[in-house]
């Protein structure tokens, strides 16, 4: 459960994003909180690269919210990528029910699936679900849902619907920000919402994120770091990073 100042500086983010600016004095009224509070909840929110404080207040910094496309996520760090999908398949169990999110690294584990028996996979992603064809071993559930042309993922009230009916065992998610404090995050807020409820309905929450998503922080927050079951990553995550997600509960897996 988040806490009254993560809850405030999500709140004052998301005003931020969408006014474009917020001023100190006013947010102090509106939360009810003194302006030294805000000024600390700005300072943190800088820190994190996702605003640009000002005087007096804050503006938006407008790659927080900046979505790459799929195709353009496909050309980075592929080697690692393929590394930790390798590393993923591999929890994967016969007879298990999971999901794979939309992006690269999980549409990866794809490729490693063939020797596995009768698993269920729920997903989002279009292209995932027109791969996953050629497996003969697997069904594939594909949700419903406005396209993101962007990412090949379905999202919206009807993919939400969908999701909140089942239940699986792991959950495979990619992200595009890792931040101790902050959580996982992603660029497009509907995405999160259908991510939150994808982490609800799983037994296990896996991320697979190479180390340069670490510390970093994106427009719309997917959950606390609790809720991690585990992480697979690349030999690249810095030794005190993985120290402090162990002592939060996650498991970090390293794909060599």
């Amino acid at each position: 459960m988040k806490n009254k100042t993560t809850e405030r500086r999500q709140s004052i983010l998301e005003l931020i994003h969408e006014l474009g600016s917020a001023r100190v004095e006013n947010m102090a009224k509106d939360y009810a909180v003194s302006e030294v509070t805000i000024r600390n909840d700005l300072k943190y929110l800088e820190q994190r690269g996702l605003i640009h404080r000002s005087h007096g207040g804050a503006l938006l910094k407008q790659n927080v919210g900046f979505d790459h496309p799929l195709m353009e996520k496909q050309r980075l760090r592929m080697s690692e990528k393929r590394k930790i999908a390798q590393i993923a398949a591999g929890l994967i169990q016969d007879g298990d029910s999971i999901i794979l999110d939309s992006g690269t690294t999980t549409f990866e584990i794809l490729q490693h699936l063939a020797k596995k028996s009768d698993i269920t996979i729920l997903t989002n992603a279009v292209n995932i679900a027109y791969a996953a064809v050629s497996l003969t071993n697997v069904q594939t559930l594909l949700t419903g849902g406005f396209l993101r042309k962007r990412s090949f993922s379905l999202v919206g009230p009807d993919a939400e619907e969908l999701l909140s009916k089942y239940f699986v065992d792991k959950l495979f998610i990619g992200v595009d920000g890792l931040d101790i404090e902050y959580g996982i995050s992603t660029p497009n807020p509907e995405e999160a919402s259908l991510n939150r409820i994808m982490v609800g309905i799983s037994r296990e929450v896996i991320v697979v994120a190479d180390s340069s998503k670490f510390g970093r922080c994106s427009l719309s927050n997917i959950c606390r770091v609790e809720a991690i079951s585990k992480l697979i990553t690349d030999e690249g995550i810095d030794p005190g990073f993985k120290h402090n997600l162990e002592n939060l509960g996650v498991e970090v897996i390293i794909a060599h």
